[in-house]
């Protein structure tokens, strides 16, 4: 059923009903009216023919017929339609005319409030008690018949069951006109968007308001709903991208390594009687493909978190405190490292905390494994501070450093330096996580003595090592961030940049 014809049999249905309810409240008002109508005409007429009352009770008492007669016509004349009793002070009725109960029927004898009801073998009349003071006393009463009211109340009653009839169709055809033309923009609506296709997206959906509050918040929300899905598309077209890269990469990367340790394994099953010195050898290479595998799948896991990281995942993050922890893991996983941190009370940035832990590890990881010369132990320093707008992290190290030409092409991924024990992805994981947080890493010379001076000591000249610096913007107060996470599939490019 249309939502028009709803409106329309709810009306139809409704609008009689109203109209009977206040029909009933109208007749018992028209009634209460009428009712007071009748009793002060009651209260008019007593005072009137009270005169001629007293008169009456005069002539009774004195005994001249002919006197009381003529009375006895002037108070019926005067009272009109209402019936009236007369009685003396001995209990007699001297007069009696027009509509009364019958005798037998107990009058009130007096009234000071008005007219009161007095009912009697299923009929009702008005009743209004008068004292007659003076050298004859009695009693007048004035009767009404309370029914004299019921002509009137069934005109009332019959035009409210008319109204009520007449209105169920009307207010139907009235109401379901309206309907239709207040519910014309919403066919609109459905219409455009029965019509849209799934292909454009919110974009296809954009209306101009069209005055109707529920209309305009209808399409409103219809809008946000396909920018939602659109929203959901995209990220799921980017985690179905991400796992294609992830399984292209892993598969290509991990083929070295697990050819060689197919070998190893082929040769232990070929030579049970392998000599124990061979064999422990065998088993190193083994035990080491089988740490680079671990090390390579585990940062290609990270690289699919940060490709599918959301801005919901970022919050404030005091990087101080994220320093100082990777800091000192480092140095439990390395104890033969020199590590020292210079670093603020405390330095706050709009961070994915997870992300940032991810750049730390393996910047000082990088350093501790590449940043010193054998036999010498690895020397590094980590300085932190805010700069500019930014928060300024420099990682120094007393290694080779490394060469203006590579200083791009180290956060390539897989990059190797000969020999290096590395995946070749622990500096693009650092790449990565400072283009998600909208900063910038640069490699440098690491600063201190002139070359051909020692440095530290060490029997060793014309040196300075290398320095990796980050820069994250800081948070301006009472602003939302002013990046979105980097969207690039760090787990398939193959170029510096």
């Amino acid at each position: 059923m249309k939502l028009a014809t709803r409106v329309a049999v709810s009306v139809t249905v409704v609008v009689p009903v109203l109209v009977l309810a206040a029909g009933l409240l109208l007749l018992g008002l028209v009634q209460r009216d009428l009712r007071q109508q009748q009793d002060a005409r009651l209260q008019e007429r007593g005072p009137a023919v009270l005169p001629d009352v007293r008169a009456l009770l005069n002539a009774d008492r004195n005994d001249r017929p002919k006197a009381e007669q003529n009375q006895q016509r002037k108070v019926l004349g005067g009272v009109m339609d209402a019936g009236i009793r007369v009685r003396n002070a001995q209990g007699s009725v001297v007069l009696e005319g027009g509509p009364q109960p019958a005798d037998a029927v107990q009058l009130p004898e007096r009234t000071p409030d008005g007219p009161v009801t007095v009912r009697a073998k299923g009929h009702a009349w008005r009743v209004l008690s008068v004292q007659v003071a003076g050298p004859a006393p009695g009693t007048l009463w004035l009767f009404a018949p309370a029914s004299a009211t019921d002509p009137q109340l069934a005109a009332v009653r019959r035009r409210v069951l008319l109204v009520a009839v007449l209105a169920a169709p009307v207010s139907g055809l009235v109401a379901y006109g309206l309907a239709g033309r207040a519910t014309a923009s919403v066919r609109r609506l459905s219409r455009r968007a029965a019509a849209l296709d799934p292909a454009a997206g919110a974009a296809a959906f954009a209306t101009a308001p069209v005055g109707v509050a529920e209309v305009d918040e209808l399409s409103a929300a219809i809008a946000a709903l396909l920018a939602r899905y659109d929203e959901q598309a995209a990220r799921t077209a980017q985690a179905l991208d991400t796992a294609r890269s992830f399984s292209s990469a892993a598969s290509h990367e991990l083929r070295t390594p697990l050819m060689s340790m197919r070998t190893d394994l082929d040769v232990l099953a070929a030579h049970p009687d392998l000599p124990s010195d061979d064999r422990a050898e065998v088993v190193r290479d083994l035990q080491g493909d089988h740490a680079r595998l671990l090390e390579l799948l585990t940062a290609l896991r990270m690289l699919a978190l940060g490709d599918l990281v959301d801005v919901s995942s970022f919050g404030s993050v005091d990087l101080c405190e994220l320093v100082d922890s990777a800091v000192g893991e480092a140095a439990r996983r390395h104890p033969g490292a020199r590590l020292t941190a210079d670093l603020p009370v405390e330095l706050r940035v709009f961070g994915w905390e997870a992300g940032l832990r991810i750049l730390l590890a393996n910047l000082l990881a990088n350093a501790v494994v590449h940043g010193h010369l054998p036999p010498e132990p690895p020397r590094i320093t980590v300085r932190l501070r805010a700069e500019g707008g930014s928060a300024v992290l420099t990682v120094d190290d007393t290694g080779p450093g490394v060469p203006p030409g590579e200083r791009e092409e180290v956060f390539q991924r897989f990059h190797h330096r000969p020999g290096s024990p590395g995946s070749g992805l622990g500096l693009t994981l650092v790449a990565q996580q400072v283009a998600l947080h909208g900063g910038t890493v640069t490699v440098e010379d690491a600063p201190g003595d002139d070359p051909g001076v020692d440095p530290g000591g060490t029997g060793r000249t014309g040196h300075t090592g290398a320095r990796f610096s980050v820069r994250l913007p800081l948070p301006v107060p009472d602003s939302p961030a002013a990046w979105v996470p980097a969207r690039r599939a760090w787990l398939s490019f193959s170029s510096g940049g």
